[in-house]
């Protein structure tokens, strides 16, 4: 992490997720005990915090407290946990951050609600941030766009189950499905970082293009990763994407551009559940030989540098704008 961003980012990434952290912590609480020790499970086990860090970023950058944004900040982690959880059980994975998933500890009945809990407590926190001073009309409008962005999300998550069953997937057609399933919670972080500071429609619709398009690389990033990233440094599977047959860009793009002999090859392994560790490591080696890596971080580049326009647009240059800078660009080459 240290190698791919400045100490003094990763330092405020720090001083975040502990806010976020404490603040979660204090809120998430209650009995029975294991539903509440189930929903923080991923939270206690770690992560980058990147969409809290875009809020309280982007509120510092404008003038306010981080404090004045914990609210929003932690609203949109328990978001993001919540998807995480229900994720995990749909892709049938094992393990995240480096710990087993929450449904493969606690079974998926009490997954499944301790995801619905994350979610109710979301929107429990954001009201949160009327005891913070933030006028109650800019406060509704952070609800209004953290629950259309959940269900925003909700479509994309049908899209991508869709597509593992369709044998063709258009580019535009896996973008559209990346920006509501990645992009749409990036783009509510960075709305809900705005509203801290101001109601202003020119500057919360500027927000709302940098985190459209920082998310959609992000999906592409984690995409990439999917084929070609380490274990180790994931702490989560790789070749999931394979094993479940998923439209990533790089797969879409290989079984577009390979020869018939080999997009064949592929075509036998994706969305085989059954496949040999060797199987899919073969299968990736195409989807690399096909130039779909390079193809997918030139994609995420153009993201990167869209996002990177309209931020300039919403946010005055100062400290905490070129921490989000350095986050964007830390997003397309990330290894973790």
């Amino acid at each position: 992490m240290t190698g791919q961003l400045p100490e003094s980012v990763v330092a405020y990434l720090k001083r975040v997720a502990s806010l976020v952290d404490g603040y979660i912590y204090a809120k998430v609480k209650g009995e029975p005990k294991e539903v509440y020790d189930a929903g923080l499970h991923l939270i206690r086990a770690g992560g980058k915090r990147l969409r809290p860090a875009i809020v309280v970023a982007i509120a510092e950058a404008l003038g306010e407290p981080a404090e004045r944004a914990l609210p929003f900040a932690a609203a949109v982690e328990l978001v993001h946990n919540f998807t995480l959880i229900h994720d995990d059980i749909m892709d049938r994975d094992e393990f995240r951050r480096g710990v087993p998933t929450v449904h493969k500890v606690w079974g998926e009945p009490l997954a499944i609600t301790a995801g619905d809990l994350l979610f109710a407590k979301a929107f429990e926190t954001l009201t949160d941030a009327l005891d913070k001073g933030i006028p109650p009309d800019r406060v509704a409008r952070a609800t209004r766009v953290l629950s259309r962005a959940s269900a925003v999300i909700a479509e994309g998550q049908a899209m991508d189950l869709m597509f593992e069953e369709e044998d063709e997937v258009s580019i535009d057609e896996y973008l559209i499905m990346i920006y509501k399933k990645t992009g749409a919670l990036f783009e509510a972080s960075a709305v809900l970082g705005g509203l801290v500071a101001t109601g202003d429609d020119a500057t919360l619709e500027k927000l709302a293009e940098f985190g459209k398009n920082l998310g959609i690389a992000f999906q592409i990033r984690d995409d990439i990763l999917g084929i070609v990233g380490k274990e180790e440094e994931l702490g989560k599977p790789v070749y999931s994407d394979i094993r479940e047959g998923k439209k990533t860009l790089p797969i879409i793009y290989a079984l577009r551009n390979l020869e018939d002999e080999d997009r064949e090859k592929l075509v036998m392994v994706l969305g085989n559940r059954e496949a040999s560790r060797e199987e899919l490591e073969q299968a990736a080696k195409l989807v690399v030989a096909s130039g779909a890596i390079d193809y997918a971080e030139s994609k995420a580049r153009e993201y990167i540098d869209r996002a990177l326009e309209a931020l300039r647009g919403a946010v005055p240059e100062n400290n905490y704008r070129r921490i989000l800078e350095e986050l964007a660009k830390f997003v397309a080459t990330r290894t973790w």
